[in-house]
């Protein structure tokens, strides 16, 4: 069955499938864009389209207002992939992108359109309160975080020399951050899909055990994968998370 989603407002085709066997839909990090995950949509199996959600407030958006309620923002994401026909997608989501990914599948299931798979990463699971504050901190406290996140700080660092490139880039983070500490976890049924948790073991944001816990939100299977690394292992590892994606994809 051919699949074509289309661009619109919230979903970029980072790789099209005019005869896809299934569909791919990846949600960006706290701070991140679509184009975050243009590698990782070159190494998804081929018989994979590959689609990222675009938040408001960055790249091509960057005149919208940003969203910083986490439900609302699932709310709108999920209206706008339920106007898109075809077979069932899966959703992919790292870091803020992982609960995003979470509350967009719970919509999707109550709109009668249950995803195949939920493929969660770097994000503990969504019973998780977090206590910071950062999204009221100052800017440098927030690139000191992004800084201790990078995998190479080097190009954060222009956060600080560089001020017009932080009044572009920081409005986004801090929303996303503000998204994330004040997200709560509603009570509600639980997915019925498969959910696959991937996390790195040198994650200094989620832990194994936290990443395991992911296992009590669907009443389906549960998969759990390490890999080395720190919070954006997926940057060096592209091949291997994409086979684990794919496998569950497919």
């Amino acid at each position: 069955m051919g699949v074509n989603t289309a661009a619109t407002e919230w979903v970029r085709v980072l790789r099209p499938g005019t005869a896809a066997r299934g569909r791919l839909t990846c949600f960006p990090p706290g701070g991140g864009s679509a184009a975050f995950y243009r590698e990782l949509a070159r190494h998804i199996g081929a018989g994979v389209e590959v689609a990222a959600v675009q938040y408001p407030g960055r790249q091509d958006r960057l005149a919208d207002p940003t969203i910083t309620d986490l439900h609302l923002l699932a709310d709108r994401i999920a209206a706008d992939i339920a106007r898109q026909p075809g077979p069932a997608r899966s959703l992919f989501g790292h870091s803020m992108g992982a609960t995003v990914a979470y509350e967009t599948a719970l919509r999707l299931a109550a709109a009668g359109q249950p995803v195949r798979a939920l493929i969660v990463s770097g994000r503990p699971a969504p019973e998780f309160v977090e206590t910071r504050r950062l999204h009221q901190a100052s800017d440098a406290a927030l690139i000191d975080e992004l800084e201790r996140l990078a995998n190479d700080p080097a190009p954060v660092r222009l956060l600080r020399t560089e001020p017009g490139l932080a009044d572009l880039v920081l409005p986004a983070v801090r929303a996303d951050y503000q998204a994330v500490e004040t997200y709560r976890q509603r009570s509600g049924p639980s997915l019925s899909c498969p959910v696959v948790a991937l996390v790195s073991t040198e994650d200094p944001t989620t832990t194994v055990a936290q990443a395991e816990q992911w296992r009590a939100v669907t009443d389906g299977p549960f998969t759990l994968r390490t890999f080395g690394g720190g919070h954006f292992y997926l940057d060096e590892q592209h091949t291997a998370v994409a086979q684990e994606i794919t496998r569950h994809v497919n």
